[in-house]
């Protein structure tokens, strides 16, 4: 059970753990990041912050971390030595997992963490419960493993939910028309704890206190102090564990859901409840730090709750003037703004046009299906008067606001562009080169951002979803996987899908290069892939990792192994060749 590699794609987890390496080594000595150990007078174990960096025993902290959310669900404590083993020998030091598992009722099987049942909660304190959370928690502190611990999911689908709302071109980039066989039922084919949205979450208490609407999680009261009592289990639990890197407040908070949300939910319902959850948290906890643990969506013109940093004036150049006087000036950054949004990007726009021949400057703006520009009888406008979704405040998310709030720590972003939209595409390029433009844009705001409130910041979870994986892709706030060849059956069958959707093998090397690249140059403390894949790890039926005998179709081998859940991004077996080159690629560059 200690095998580093699994046998079905060993090459693969090599050459991402390569991949992994190098980028760690870049992280740490890159250019712009100090090329000596800074020391503080704090000598704790504990991470903590100070002047925009992570430090840690004295040391500045930088860090490239994985998402492994099934961690703490795995069947045996081998199966969780081993993985913290593999990761760390990627040279990883940061995992980032679920500190949740809420059930409607008592499994069978598997492990769970909180009973939520008809406006009652119960708390499982035994080996299947928050004992394999503390297995986690002592091996990686072992392997030199910080946890970042996420709290609770905004997502939660059930069978009760109005799922066709849920799932198509509208939810997915580039958009793609989902085929309707996808959308007519809710999938329970999969073990729980499969899919990282099947393991509780804010709907679930919604549900089972007799609440409506999805934004009640954030408002009312009960709700509120039932996730309090929750996360003070949690926290005074491991209080005095250095091993934990910072507490996450939830995965992805935003106004909707797959229960709907009430017209009037906005950014200001979202932000005073990451002030009150955070000053609770910090109550409990003066040890850790805490993070939103969002998308890092934006709302430019909403009324702010916290006070955003005036930007210091840049400092007198000196009688001789240094390189280094000169980064600083251009390190102060200009304040976000809506118009500054769209100048910047019309700029840019402009500058990729005057680059075309003459015969294709005059194609104007269309809507892009399945990777294909489409032209619309509308008159091209030369400059764009719109900041996009991710800046208007739609999706109820202020992260600019959140990250004023003294109690947050530090700034914490997404980007999962098969999902979300995060800007404007522009028309001259590429449906790709879009994807791959809109990535570096959205990673250089939030570096920006953090800098203002002079707070760290960290990726905390990136994918694409390439070709050969999209039969397995399920939306974060779905359980169908729409480009599976038969929507119907387990997502660890449908090899045969005719939808043509997700990039290239070559093409998903090439953005994670360049957005891990963008980020050590922008000055971004930590960045997480998402997701790990593992193999060998040990088969139970009823469990996330269900035995398969692949000869008899029976499954009650005890020695059968299997893999790590896979929603469309786990590493296994993807991208082998272009993984390969980008690692090569960045190790001639550092």
């Amino acid at each position: 059970m200690s095998a580093f590699f699994t046998p079905k794609a060993p090459r693969a987890v090599m050459k991402l753990t390569t991949l992994l390496t190098v980028f760690a080594c870049a992280l740490l000595s890159s250019a712009g990041l100090p090329t000596k150990t800074v020391k503080r007078t704090d000598q704790s174990q504990f991470v903590s912050t100070q002047g925009g960096k992570f430090f840690v025993n004295g040391s500045e902290f930088n860090f490239i971390g994985t998402n492994a959310y099934w961690l703490a669900s795995l069947n045996s404590e081998q199966d969780i030595i081993d993985t913290l083993a593999n990761i760390s020998r990627a040279g990883i030091t940061v995992v980032r997992t679920w500190a949740f598992n809420d059930v409607t009722e008592i499994p069978e099987n598997g492990t769970w963490f909180q009973l939520i049942s008809n406006g009652t909660t119960a708390i499982n304190n035994g080996t299947n419960g928050l004992q394999k959370l503390d297995m986690v928690i002592d091996h990686a502190e072992r392997f030199g493993i910080y946890i970042l611990l996420s709290l609770t999911n905004n997502w939660a689908p059930a069978a009760t939910d109005n799922l066709t709302n849920s799932i198509g071109k509208e939810h997915l980039h580039p958009p793609v028309q989902s085929r309707a066989t996808a959308v007519e039922a809710f999938n329970s084919s999969r073990p729980r704890n499969f899919l990282s949205n099947d393991y509780g979450g804010m709907d679930v208490y919604v549900r089972q206190f007799g609440f409506k609407n999805h934004n009640d999680f954030y408002t009312n009261e009960t709700l509120i102090n039932t996730f309090k009592n929750y996360t003070d289990q949690i926290v005074t639990r491991y209080i005095d564990r250095p091993g934990v890197l910072a507490w996450e407040v939830a995965n992805d908070p935003r106004c909707n859901s797959t229960v709907a949300a009430s017209p009037d939910c906005n950014t200001q319902n979202i932000t005073s409840w990451h002030a009150t959850i955070s000053t609770h948290i910090k109550m409990r906890d003066p040890n850790h730090l805490i993070s939103s643990g969002s998308q890092g969506f934006l709302c430019m013109d909403c009324p702010k709750m916290f006070a955003t940093p005036t930007p210091a004036p840049a400092p007198a150049p000196p009688t001789q003037p240094s390189h280094r006087a000169a980064a600083v000036r251009r390190a102060i950054p200009k304040p976000l703004t809506r118009d500054r949004i769209i100048q910047e990007r019309n700029e840019r726009w402009k500058k990729t046009r005057a680059l075309l021949p003459k015969s294709e400057r005059g194609q104007g703006s269309g809507i892009r299906i399945r990777g294909r520009w489409l032209s619309t009888p509308t008159k091209r406008q030369d400059d764009i008067q719109d900041a996009g979704s991710a800046f208007d405040g739609s999706q109820g998310v202020d992260s600019q606001d959140i990250l004023g709030f003294p109690n947050i720590s530090f700034g914490s972003f997404q980007l999962f562009p098969d999902q979300n939209s995060y800007g404007m595409d522009d028309p001259s390029l590429s449906a790709f080169e879009n994807t791959l433009q809109i990535g570096l844009d959205w990673i250089k705001i939030h570096a920006g951002i953090a800098t203002t409130f002079n707070k760290p910041v960290a990726l905390i979870g990136f994918g694409l979803v390439t070709q050969d994986n999209a039969p397995f892709f399920v939306p974060f706030n779905t359980t169908i996987a729409p480009f599976a060849a038969d929507s119907s059956s387990s997502s660890t069958t449908n090899s045969n899908s005719t939808q043509s959707f997700g990039v290239t093998d070559a093409q998903q090397g090439t953005a994670y290069t360049s957005w891990l690249n963008a980020g050590i140059s922008a000055g971004v403390s930590g960045i997480m892939s998402y997701q790990w894949s593992q193999g060998n790890l040990t088969a139970q039926a009823g469990t996330e990792i269900s035995p398969t005998d692949d000869t008899t179709g029976q499954s009650s081998s005890d020695n059968v192994t299997g893999q790590s859940p896979n929603d469309g991004y786990a590493t296994q077996g993807v991208g082998e060749a272009a993984v390969q080159g980008a690692a090569q690629i960045v190790d001639n560059s550092t």
